[in-house]
């Protein structure tokens, strides 16, 4: 019995880890994508600029 304690106390220490790197792995995953929209919509603001004769800098 107190090896089937034991197996389980390691199974959801490491189980509680998995969830945790999981978790950090999503959420830099959802910061990338807004981060990534947010260049593209800059870029594609200042191309449009650029288009219409507003900006003359290299």
């Amino acid at each position: 019995m107190t090896n089937l304690i034991l197996f389980v106390n390691a199974f959801l220490s490491y189980l509680l880890c998995f969830v945790f790197i999981v978790a950090l792995v999503i959420v830099a995953c959802v910061i990338g994508v807004k981060w990534r929209k947010s260049k593209d919509a800059k870029a594609a603001a200042e191309a449009q600029t650029d288009a219409a004769g507003g900006s003359t800098t290299a």
